[in-house]
């Protein structure tokens, strides 16, 4: 019985369906040429804007490719928007205002935890800790996550060494300050509370941490094109004697 009613019930809906009319004919496609991805620039621009003034940094996208990634990913959460630098370091028994160097890091709140990167060597990139150097602070290599610390004075003491002992990697530099270091050293200047900070870090905090307002990329000027060359002006013909 029950296969003699299929085709009856299967006859009967397709009597009691409409009729439908038949489809245009769909266009054909065309193929459109594969736009190739535009490479990154070497180079990246950052402002920062803080409570002691303005400066910008070139990140090096070229030389250390993953500490820079690592950093951008902060700048566009604007995880570093109202932070701050709580650290200033003076480097040895030197006058603190000519080396040194001041920590700052990003807002930490647990909703967006940005995993660490992996360290890139000074010795890998050949960007080395001078005058100005901004480089990613870390625990042991491959942890640095969103704290970074900018140098005053040269600190080859912060470079990769292979010929040291124990940890030898250094601190993964990958940027330097192009405007605004009379920032930097007015940041490094300010004053240090004695009692806070633990550790090799105490003494080097500062009593009032600096506000982080904002960082920001912005575009590089252009580099100034050479203009024609002037017309050669003859000496002037020495008077007649």
């Amino acid at each position: 019985m029950k296969n003699r009613l299929f085709p009856i019930l299967a006859l009967a809906g397709l009597v009691a369906a409409p009729v439908l009319h038949a489809a245009p004919a769909a266009k054909a496609r065309v193929a459109r040429p594969a736009v190739p991805p535009q490479p990154l620039p070497a180079k990246v621009r950052l402002s920062f804007q803080t409570g002691a003034g303005p400066f910008t940094v070139e990140l090096d996208r070229e030389k250390a490719p993953l500490t820079t990634a690592n950093f951008l990913r902060y700048v566009d959460a604007k995880r570093f928007d109202g932070s701050e630098f709580f650290r200033a370091m003076a480097w040895g028994a030197q006058d603190k205002g000519r080396a040194g160097l001041i920590q700052g890091k990003a807002r930490w709140d647990g909703r967006n935890i940005i995993p660490p990167v992996k360290h890139e060597p000074t010795s890998q990139t050949g960007i080395v800790h001078l005058d100005g150097t901004l480089s990613m602070a870390r625990g042991a290599p491959g942890t640095a996550t969103s704290d970074f610390f900018i140098t005053i004075g040269p600190m080859p003491s912060l470079d990769a060494d292979p010929k040291a002992a124990g940890d030898n990697l250094g601190y993964a530099a990958f940027g330097r300050v192009v405007e605004g270091m009379d920032v930097i050293r007015k940041i490094h200047g300010g004053t240090i509370d004695p009692a806070a900070g633990q550790g090799f870090m105490k003494g080097q905090i500062l009593a009032q941490p600096v506000r982080i307002i904002s960082v920001r990329k912005v575009a590089i000027p252009a580099s100034p094109q050479p203009g024609p060359a002037s017309p050669a002006v003859p000496a002037p013909t020495p008077p007649a004697q």
